[in-house]
């Protein structure tokens, strides 16, 4: 073992040992002061891949949650991760909702999360990215106050102040920690607010890629609505998926706290969705698999099942931030033992597995 992976290790063991959010805090601030694992763009033949215009180095993602106010993009930059999405922000600052909010589920290997859309607003987070490194790929997730009188249009609203300094935004009308929230899911509301979002991405002085962020406790109905919808407004893609309320299966102690469950348990339940999603848009906008990823066997899964990138996040919790690296080396020589020369040709090349 490496000396900085030996270093992690036992950081990791600390951060695990006090309260999850002030060691979320903790692995920011490391970032931030680059004593994160800092391995450089990943990349080979195989992994190059374009998503809705974005020229990635590799498929493989941060997703939005963990660096919520854009404080650590030089470090994620340097992380190995192909893309990196920061957020939510929304248009005024917001605290969220009441501590403690956040839970490990170390048994379960997962999380969950209540926060709120705690966030330091649209304008200090445009600042911050108006100084972000150049030659990354960093986009926002866009989310509405609590209090807002109008949802639909503070997602216009932060895409308008933030896009010049964004490679691509995300809709999020799927976090279950704001009421009513996932109302906006529906079939006529969300046409609504994605026909507003792509007006203000329009008129932007360079358009960018605008994605939607998806729940994975859709119906089948809704998702097929949510298919329709993202084709007829022409969202460039679709993330698939964000927390799940479901408690099935877990173990742990936390497993009653309200609020978004992440991690491995998941996995089968999001990449379901993926494969239902891909079966429905034919191909016609790509997809960004999330949901329990924890390996490059379960990222390879995901491209299979149809998704063109992927995300995650809660995984580095147990895993550490050099797991990023490990998953796109693994993710390349799953490809490589596969006889694909390239991404592209494995994305949904095992759909029906999961149908």
């Amino acid at each position: 073992m490496s000396l900085s992976r030996m270093m992690e290790t036992m950081g990791m063991k600390v951060l695990r040992s006090i309260d999850p959010e002030t060691s979320h805090g903790l692995a920011l601030q490391a970032l931030q002061m680059g004593l994160a694992n800092a391995p450089g763009k990943i990349t080979s033949s195989r992994l190059k891949t374009e998503i809705a215009g974005l020229k990635l180095c590799n498929p493989v993602g941060l997703a939005a949650g963990f660096d919520k106010n854009a404080t650590a993009l030089k470090g994620l930059a340097k992380s190995g991760f192909g893309f990196v999405e920061v957020g939510a922000a929304t248009p005024r600052p917001q605290p969220g909702n009441p501590k403690p909010r956040l839970f490990r589920l170390t048994e379960d290997r997962a999380a969950i999360n209540r926060f709120g859309f705690n966030n330091d607003g649209m304008e200090t987070i445009a600042t911050r990215l108006s100084n972000r490194p150049q030659d990354a790929i960093i986009g926002l997730n866009l989310g509405a106050n609590k209090d807002s009188d109008n949802r639909a249009e503070d997602f216009a609203r932060v895409l308008a102040h933030c896009g010049a300094h964004l490679n691509f935004a995300t809709v999020n009308v799927s976090s279950p920690n704001t009421e009513k929230l996932r109302d906006l899911q529906g079939k006529a509301a969300l046409s609504a607010l994605l026909s507003g979002v792509m007006e203000t991405r329009d008129a932007l002085a360079q358009k960018i890629p605008v994605f939607l962020k998806i729940a994975p406790d859709l119906s089948e109905d809704e998702i097929a609505e949510i298919s329709e919808v993202a084709i007829a407004t022409k969202v460039d893609a679709i993330i698939a998926t964000n927390t799940t309320l479901s408690r099935d299966g877990l173990a742990s102690a936390h497993k009653g706290e309200m609020g978004g469950l992440s991690g491995a348990p998941l996995f089968e339940k999001s990449t379901r969705v993926l494969a239902r999603l891909s079966q429905l848009t034919e191909g016609k906008l790509p997809l960004v698999g999330v949901g329990g990823i924890g390996s490059g066997e379960q990222a390879y899964a995901k491209i299979c099942a149809g998704a063109s990138a992927v995300q995650l996040y809660t995984a580095l919790v147990y895993g550490g931030f050099s797991l990023a690296e490990t998953i796109v080396r693994d993710l390349d020589a799953l490809l490589k033992r596969d006889g694909f020369s390239n991404v592209t040709e494995a994305v949904g090349s095992k759909r029906e597995d999961w149908l």
